[in-house]
């Protein structure tokens, strides 16, 4: 009897043990969560003189070229009839983003990320834009086709190497120094790599794939390493874009394109300042694809860009300053293009040489240190005269430009915070201007007047935070405008100097 008790006993015990390693062993499964963020806007610009950053279509007529090394860069910008050039303009204009993140677990996600534009309230169509992109404002038939998928991606840690590692695959967004260099979204993969107390990242981009069975597609790769260094993060980066077709859209390629960029930075608190430092440089070379002959007739690339960002804050004050450079072109030895065997901008001649700094095909980045010129915050970076580098390499934010500024800002309430900021803006390219293009006499198209002088910018931004997620932001900028803004009016055969350009904007944001 007493056995079988003691058998009994022990074989509880052993079901009970067995059950509760077996409980402990299998891990519960992790549960589907659906996570929403984004934001709506309402902005308001009233202008004269400035463009919509990155180029894009003006109601007050006509676009700009964009994808240019040098300027001017803003065609509705320069003298001439039915263009905004010395006209008041004035619109308002509306994003939504809305972001969903399914997440199962800390080893895996999925992100669609959508994003809907009204460029202009009042919408309207124009011959050889997209009738839909961009235009959910366009009257009595608002249900435009707006919806674009910006990302739409999956991340996953890998658990079964000895290092973090996480990897996101699909259409990613890739930022590496984002208000410097490089913002951008499109098809590729990226792994992130944990190895203490370094990060390093690796990235793929499939920028182009033309006819699958030509080698005419474009690729994007890049390495970035950072660390932490006590309250600093420095890093580094190369970048090689190799485009056996350029620009990107050209079905038929004429040309191709193979840039590298070398990038290091710093950024973080030093003592008491917040600093932020960077400085790249590019080279390499754009080649005529259409003839064996020519083939030797490159264009050379080669420049660079520096940004050094520095500020002191002090009780409900911080003041600070910025340098930023970008090298500019030679107009005798660049075309507006760079593409081999066309005409100089200045002088006699074909492209030879870009010195300007330039930026990869398809940024979106913006320096955003300036509403007139480099785009600034209060107004989600919409103005400005930097040029787009949509489908080509183009001397974007602030290639060709030379900045010296210094900024303070209040907060005089909890909610309320005021900015101002002054900055004297140079050129820095040679043989011509990086904005306007005034002739010098004998006043031929080709004989450009080379200034310095873009002028004094001063800035007054005032931001509201009405509620916890709803802020309010108005503000502008005025211009005095120097000799290099000046544009040579082909109807009356005369440099003509703009009025100063000047901005006023307002921003309602409700983030979630």
């Amino acid at each position: 009897m007493r056995k079988l008790i003691v058998l009994s006993l022990v074989a509880l015990l052993v079901l009970a043990f067995g059950t509760m390693a077996f409980a402990q062993a299998k891990k519960e499964e992790p549960k589907l969560n659906f996570v929403a963020s984004g934001f709506i806007d309402v902005i308001s610009e009233y202008m004269m003189n400035v463009p919509q950053a990155g180029n894009s279509t003006s109601a007050g007529g006509g676009t700009g070229p964009g994808n240019t090394f040098f300027g001017p860069p803003v065609a509705y910008m320069m003298p001439a009839a039915n263009q905004a050039f010395n006209k008041k303009m004035g619109y308002m204009e509306t994003r939504g983003r809305l972001k969903f993140d399914a997440i199962m677990g800390k080893e895996m996600m999925g992100t669609f990320f959508f994003e809907i534009d009204s460029n202009r309230w009042g919408d309207r169509l124009e011959a050889g834009l997209n009738a839909q992109r961009n235009r959910a404002g366009y009257w009595g038939v608002a249900d435009r086709a707006a919806v674009e998928v910006k990302n739409m991606f999956l991340t996953f840690g890998m658990p079964w190497v000895p290092v973090p590692i996480t990897v996101q695959g699909g259409i990613i967004p890739v930022g590496i120094r984002p208000g410097a260099f490089l913002s951008v979204d499109g098809p590729g993969i990226q792994a992130a790599i944990k190895v203490d107390p370094a990060t390093i990242k690796l990235v793929w981009m499939k920028a182009l794939e033309n006819r699958d069975w030509a080698a005419d597609d474009a690729d994007l790769y890049a390495i970035e390493a950072s660390a932490k260094i006590s309250t600093m993060t420095v890093g580094g980066y190369v970048l090689n874009f190799n485009m056996n077709s350029y620009p990107v859209a050209d079905a038929e390629p004429s040309y191709a394109s193979n840039v590298w960029w070398y990038g290091i930075y710093a950024a973080g608190k030093l003592g008491p300042v917040n600093l932020s430092a960077d400085l790249v440089f590019n080279n390499g070379k754009i080649t005529d694809r259409r003839d064996l002959a020519v083939q030797a007739r490159d264009v050379k690339l080669s420049g660079w860009g520096g940004l050094l960002n520095v500020s002191y804050p002090w009780e409900k004050f911080n003041f600070g300053g910025a340098l930023i450079y970008g090298s500019g072109a030679d107009l005798s030895k660049t075309s507006a293009n760079g593409y081999p065997g066309s005409a100089v901008a200045s002088g006699s001649g074909t492209s030879s040489k870009v010195g300007a700094f330039i930026i990869p095909a398809g940024t979106e980045g913006s320096v955003g240190h300036s509403i007139i010129f480099c785009g600034a915050g209060i107004n989600r970076m919409n103005t400005g005269y930097e040029q787009a580098g949509s489908s080509a390499h183009a001397a974007a934010t602030f290639g060709g430009l030379w900045i010296n500024k210094l900024f303070g800002s209040f907060q005089v309430t909890p909610a309320y915070k005021v900015t101002l900021e002054g900055m004297y803006i140079l050129d820095t390219s040679k043989k011509g201007n990086t904005i306007g293009n005034a002739r010098k006499a004998p006043f031929g198209a080709t004989n450009l007047r080379d200034d310095k002088n873009i002028g004094w910018e001063f800035d007054l931004f005032n931001e509201v935070q009405l509620y916890k997620n709803l802020k309010f932001a108005f503000g502008g900028g005025y211009l005095f405008a120097g000799d290099a803004m000046d544009f040579w009016d082909t109807a009356r055969s005369k440099n003509v100097s703009p009025k100063n350009p000047w901005v006023i904007t307002s921003n309602l944001t409700y983030s979630f």
